[in-house]
């Protein structure tokens, strides 16, 4: 294991100058005054499997740093191992979850799963003293508590942020394998009631993942700074001077012989004149790129052979689909990144030259933290629409971004994304988000109606200031470390109202 540095970043007072955020800010603050006096003496520690790529990883730098602000100590560690076959069995498990079929978890697979968290857990021992609380989130890390428990009296939480709201004999399968680890943990948090499985229900906590407004994927950016970003990674072909050096590591684009170059040869992308339909997710197989592409197909061939009649025909024959994701050789938990990625590409290759011209799929360098932050920022700002299409969700955060940028979103009806996303009032809602035909009319109703558009965009920003901001994320933690602490003080299991 080894612990992340963490930069200080944006200081507490800073969200007071933004008037949409003052007193929002103002409510947490004074909360979290009132808690940390019972926390000061506690250490916090956050545990996951990566540093880089999705939502666990990006929302930890924030929460760390906030919490030190704050004046308590938190630090985060991440699990390590050189067995790629860990993270093709714990993402066998995350697909479980989720309810896709996948292969039996052997008893070679537990031997290998028991022997990497106990590894892990000797290594977590030198960093953990007794009574600290130690934060383990997700399955792959989750056999840590019952071997740290052994060596060290600490608080051990088990956060999840996945899960499917019905079960399956696939999802029975995985928390059959995982329930004998969780039972050493004192309390749950999960991100909606329908993820709790049977057996927890009476320790639990429900926190919505959230975005910092002010971190480099959200913060609020100038036209200048928006045309900077882009031109500095490579996805503006412009003459025009640019105030910054360009990035080291640059975005790369598909080309039509299935290849990845700069994201810059050949023609522009159009980021800032044409209509744009963004979706930016992991190379993931549950994030429903393959009918997306079907579906903008469709749309496309359907405009073509209505002509004129279509009363926005110019707005659709001039949209254009950027699918972008991380560089899958930076992503160490997700094994099959490349393989989605390359069946991808092969998708993208057979698409007549007409349409494949509007069809843009980009894979952002992950070697710059605040880099990819930036360049995700101003590819959701240049959006006329930003997608989410997954199969299943936990909770998304990529739209709960676009939505607080005030871009309206199409996101798939799984769990995670209705929980944030009110249908025809902050975005769209696909009930059936593997059919291309559904995926079509949605999206040619949205380039035929700006005017909506624009309406569900401003009440899409209102509804992540209201319920999705990290003060409301950081108030119910701080509530969670205070709950655990004091039931530990009575020897008494956590009762969560």
């Amino acid at each position: 294991m080894y612990k992340v540095k963490i930069e200080p970043g944006v200081k507490l007072e800073n969200y007071l100058a933004y008037a949409s955020l003052a007193p929002r800010f103002n409510a947490f603050h004074n909360e979290a005054v009132l808690l940390r006096k019972a926390l000061r003496k506690k250490k916090i520690w956050m545990v996951n499997s990566t540093e880089h790529g999705g939502g666990v990883a990006e929302m930890m730098p924030r929460m760390i740093s906030l919490l030190r602000q704050l004046g308590l100590d938190a630090d985060w560690v991440v699990m390590e191992t050189n067995e790629s076959q860990f993270f093709a069995l714990t993402k066998n498990i995350h697909n479980l979850i989720h309810g896709q079929p996948g292969a039996e978890i052997t008893a070679e697979d537990k031997a290998l799963y028991d022997q990497i968290n106990r590894d892990n857990a000797r290594q977590m021992a030198e960093y953990v003293q007794k009574d600290d609380i130690v934060v383990v989130h997700d399955p792959q890390p989750a056999g840590m508590a019952q071997e740290l428990k052994k060596m060290i009296d600490i608080t051990a939480i088990w956060r999840c942020h996945i899960g499917l709201d019905y079960s399956n004999d696939s999802t029975e399968a995985a928390w059959s394998f995982l329930s004998p680890y969780l039972e050493a943990y004192d309390q749950y948090v999960f991100s909606s009631p329908e993820y709790i499985p049977e057996g927890l229900s009476g320790n639990v906590t429900l926190i919505h993942p959230s975005i910092d407004p002010l971190s480099h994927k959200n913060r609020p950016l100038s036209l200048h700074k928006l045309t900077g970003i882009l031109g500095n990674a490579g996805l503006l072909t412009s003459d025009h001077p640019t105030l910054y050096p360009d990035y080291k590591h640059k975005v790369t684009r598909l080309k039509p012989d299935g290849t990845f170059g700069p994201a810059r040869n050949g023609e522009d992308i159009g980021l800032l004149f044409r209509p744009i339909l963004t979706q930016v997710s992991r190379w993931d197989k549950l994030k429903g790129f393959f009918s997306l592409l079907e579906g903008f197909v469709e749309l496309k061939r359907n405009n073509q052979e209505n002509g004129n009649r279509s009363r926005n025909h110019n707005r659709i024959r001039n949209a254009r689909l950027v699918l972008a994701g991380p560089d899958p050789e930076s992503v160490a938990d997700d094994p099959e990144g490349k393989q989605v990625l390359k069946d991808l590409v092969d998708a993208y290759v057979q698409l007549p030259d007409d349409i494949k011209k509007d069809v843009v799929i980009l894979t952002l360098p992950m070697k710059s933290a605040k880099e990819n932050a930036l360049i995700v920022n101003a590819l959701q700002r240049s959006s006329y629409v930003v997608i989410q299409n997954s199969i299943q969700e936990g909770f998304g955060l990529t739209a709960t971004e676009a939505m607080g940028k005030r871009i309206a979103v199409l996101a798939s009806s799984a769990c995670g994304l209705r929980n944030q996303v009110r249908n025809h009032i902050d975005g769209r809602l696909l009930h059936h988000p593997e059919d291309p035909s559904e995926v079509a009319s949605h999206l040619e109703y949205l380039l035929n109606n700006p005017k909506v558009v624009e309406e569900m965009s401003f009440s899409a920003e209102k509804r992540v200031l209201d319920h999705f901001l990290i003060f409301q994320q950081l108030t119910n933690w701080l509530n969670v470390f205070h709950r655990a602490q004091l039931a530990k003080e009575k020897n008494q299991p956590v009762l969560v109202g």
